[in-house]
């Protein structure tokens, strides 16, 4: 990969890796899955995954993109051959590469919710709107297909545009503007909600660590929310680390990525809460917590609908920061194989992806009931896209952190982390023991909602996995000696 494209500042991929990872996770799925799971117990087992298992992927991640200096496909198609192993390894450029196409295609239509939303709010068509009336209104828009569409194409237009324009002229220029931005304003709704609502009670609510509040499905839901919120597994870490300059600390970078990422996430959680039981709402709401709850809130509070509106334009800012990232594997390995321009290549990318995402925008509508997918699968078209990238992404995290912890050399570690042997062997272990049995506890918890005849196919990719990371192990060793 040529030296134009690394990011113009070492600060940039921080900027841009804390981009991916801050999006609908931190505002909408962070907050509601806290609200059903006990508050500061989820919080807690949340925090700790973070760092004993998402810490160490993602510095594994970022050192296979920046090693490799290519998008995830080529990338791991080139260190599968300088490593001599298994090719079977290349399976994790590809898993990250269809979970960036899958999550886009319906993670558009979801953001595009937002766009209503601050319409709605700015031009005060909920202010004083009691519960009924917002719920009525969510359901409205859902049953259109038509609404759907607009929303969720203006909103990967929007994506599009800025991936199209370049690593510099585009990302990182957008991210530069998008992610401050984005700072303040959840300060703003922060501050808002602290003397409008009951912070108190909030944060009461997020810091009362009790264990026992939290089942043994809240415990897997708040490890799954620390793998996915950090974007593993799913190629845009990989081809962000390959911009990544070879003077940028791997650990420190990790580290500010996965704090920045919880800090929104708490602060986001604090903003939402104090507004939800400030005027008297429930926070276990669910997936409706952002779009009919928080609706409610702002329509009952002084100066709600503008604050409200600049609320949903974090919610879109966020949401678009993580689209970007979603764009760029997929488009970067069009670029690398097949010669694309990158408008060329973004613009494949984004009507593929658009088209798939049609499928979600129908499974709420014309297909909520009785669909073909319904027929072959128990489930709707988006449940399926959703369930499928809950498969691959854990499972590609999974086989990032075997590989990079056992076919990575300890000299090859050492040379991209420059750090003690201490913090070398920390890592390590976590890398090759405890991240991979984490994140299969997540990856298994998917399995029995998946059908029986997709069962073995599923298993017989792990099983390969498995072979391939004690065949490399193997080498190594022999090479050693």
């Amino acid at each position: 990969m040529s030296t134009h494209n690394v990011w113009t500042h070492k600060g940039t991929f921080l900027l841009a890796a804390v981009g991916s990872a801050v999006g609908l996770g931190n505002l909408w799925r962070f907050p509601y899955l806290a609200g059903e799971n006990g508050g500061g117990a989820f919080l807690l087992i949340y925090a700790l995954t973070i760092f004993a298992v998402g810490i160490p992927i993602l510095i594994a991640e970022i050192m296979l993109g920046r090693n490799s200096r290519r998008s995830p496909i080529m990338g791991m198609r080139f260190l599968t051959r300088t490593h001599h192993t298994s090719r079977s390894w290349e399976s994790i450029g590809w898993l990250g590469a269809v979970s960036a196409f899958l999550i886009l295609s319906f993670y558009s239509v979801i953001a595009g919710w937002a766009i209503h939303y601050t319409w709605q709010m700015l031009t005060g068509a909920l202010a004083g709107a009691d519960a009924e009336t917002i719920a009525a209104g969510f359901d409205a828009l859902l049953a259109s297909p038509a609404l759907l569409t607009l929303y969720h194409t203006l909103f990967i237009i929007a994506s599009g545009l800025i991936v199209g324009l370049g690593i510099h002229g585009g990302i990182e220029r957008g991210l530069r503007v998008i992610m401050p931005a984005l700072f303040v304003i959840l300060l703003v709704v922060l501050g808002y909600g602290a003397v409008n609502g009951d912070f108190a009670a909030a944060a009461g609510f997020l810091f009362t660590f009790n264990i026992a509040d939290l089942s043994l499905e809240g415990w897997l839901e708040a490890m799954g929310q620390s793998f996915f919120t950090l974007s593993l597994g799913m190629g845009a870490i990989m081809a962000y680390g390959a911009y990544m300059s070879g003077e940028a600390s791997l650990t420190r970078t990790a580290i500010a990525i996965a704090v920045v990422d919880t800090a929104v996430a708490v602060v986001a959680g604090l903003a939402i809460f104090s507004l939800v039981f400030g005027a008297g709402l429930d926070a276990g709401q669910g997936p409706g917590l952002m779009f009919v709850t928080l609706p409610l809130a702002f329509a009952e509070m002084p100066g709600g609908a503008l604050i409200g509106g600049v609320f949903f334009v974090l919610v879109l800012g966020a949401a678009i920061s993580s689209s970007i990232s979603l764009i760029e594997p997929v488009a970067a390995y069009l670029v690398e194989r097949f010669d694309l321009t990158r408008p060329q290549a973004v613009f494949a990318m984004v009507v593929a992806s658009w088209a798939l995402g049609l499928l979600t925008v129908v499974s709420f509508n014309l297909w909520a009931e009785a669909s073909v997918f319904h027929s072959l699968f128990g489930r709707s078209a988006f449940d399926l896209l959703e369930l499928l990238t809950n498969i691959f992404m854990p499972l590609g995290g999974l086989l990032i952190a075997l590989f990079a912890g056992w076919a990575l050399t300890h000299s090859e570690v050492m040379k991209e982390m420059r750090t003690n042997e201490a913090w070398f062997g920390a890592w390590r272990f976590l890398v090759r023991f405890v991240a991979p049995a984490a994140v299969s506890f997540v990856f298994l918890r998917a399995i029995p909602q998946v059908e029986g005849y997709l069962i073995p196919a599923i298993g017989a990719v792990v099983i390969v996995g498995a072979f391939a990371a004690g065949r490399t192990f193997l080498m190594e060793e022999s090479q050693e000696r």
